[in-house]
């Protein structure tokens, strides 16, 4: 594949959930494989992949990327990773987790069994932007296969040279860009300065933060939780699309908090997603004191 690429090589199948993130639609038209090559898996009512489905499109011998995700942009809700790395495998096809946010599940003990079997993955993706706090351009793709990820993306030149596991090598071996910002230090200095005990206690608080904004978002007038609050995401109903839409505008031109409206499943509803290091109880009850005045005075 290194050298030849795609070129007279059977056609690629790529396997994803029907809530996959955009992004995976993007991937395969960018490295040219179309979007034709997706097959869509049917999600469960949470939005997570419907695994029984996942056998029947399945093929022994045809080259297959299988796309789990864990975190679902809307509701939070994990695959299950395991069940998907183990039917997969069988049939020799790629693993790939879609980890955006949900991978930092992992550090607390109180979240990892969401993301159980992520270790049986191929490769993984990892937004730092978000439950990271570090800036908005960090984000980690790692590889299971060191060989198959130099093959892919090695670059040699004379006059970069060194030695990893015998082989001579340059600085930009393991990633895409020749040139870039140095990405690494803020996500060292960052888990430096946390330790694993800072990202499980960052990732347990904004979860019960989601939580808190939950429970008091359901027991006010006008606002109906529709998703299980499993990690940080919450997304609300308060009304018809029109509504919606105008408390979306209000919340942000008032600027007690910054979210925004999302559409899951046809219906316009707002999205809450707490990942903030600095977020506190207090201020999730002042922002829902403050969509709870906001709404209404538009319905007044």
């Amino acid at each position: 594949m290194d050298r030849d690429g795609l070129h007279d090589a059977p056609r690629v199948k790529v396997v994803a959930g029907a809530e996959r993130h955009a992004t995976i639609d993007r991937a395969v038209r960018l490295l040219g494989l179309g979007e034709s090559a997706i097959v869509e898996v049917p999600a469960r009512p949470d939005g997570a992949m419907d695994v029984s489905a996942l056998a029947a499109v399945l093929e022994e011998g045809v080259p297959t990327i299988v796309c789990a995700q864990v975190g679902n942009v809307q509701t939070g809700a994990c695959d299950d990773v395991m069940e998907v790395a183990e039917a997969a495998h069988r049939v020799g096809a790629w693993v790939h987790v879609d980890g955006a946010f949900g991978l930092w599940a992992a550090a607390s003990p109180r979240t990892a069994s969401l993301v159980r079997g992520v270790e049986l993955a191929d490769s993984w993706s990892c937004d730092g932007h978000k439950w990271l706090n570090v800036p908005y351009d960090c984000g980690y793709a790692i590889c299971a296969h060191p060989d198959v990820h130099g093959a892919a993306v090695g670059y040699t030149a004379s006059y970069l040279t060194g030695q990893v596991a015998g082989r001579e090598w340059g600085g930009g071996d393991l990633v895409v860009e020749s040139s870039r910002h140095a990405r690494g230090f803020a996500t060292w200095a960052a888990l430096r300065s946390l330790g694993r005990s800072g990202v499980a206690e960052l990732v347990d608080r904004c979860c019960q933060l989601a939580g808190r904004f939950a429970e008091q978002l359901d027991a006010l007038e006008g606002f109906e939780v529709v998703n299980q609050v499993v990690l940080n995401q919450v997304l609300i109903r308060t009304g018809d699309d029109e509504l919606t839409l105008r408390l979306e505008r209000a919340i942000q031109e008032d600027g007690t908090a910054w979210l925004g409206g999302t559409t899951w499943r046809g219906e316009r509803l707002l999205r809450i997603a707490v990942s903030n290091w600095s977020t506190t109880a207090e201020d999730v009850d002042r922002v829902v004191a403050t969509m709870g005045r906001l709404r209404a005075e538009l319905t007044a």
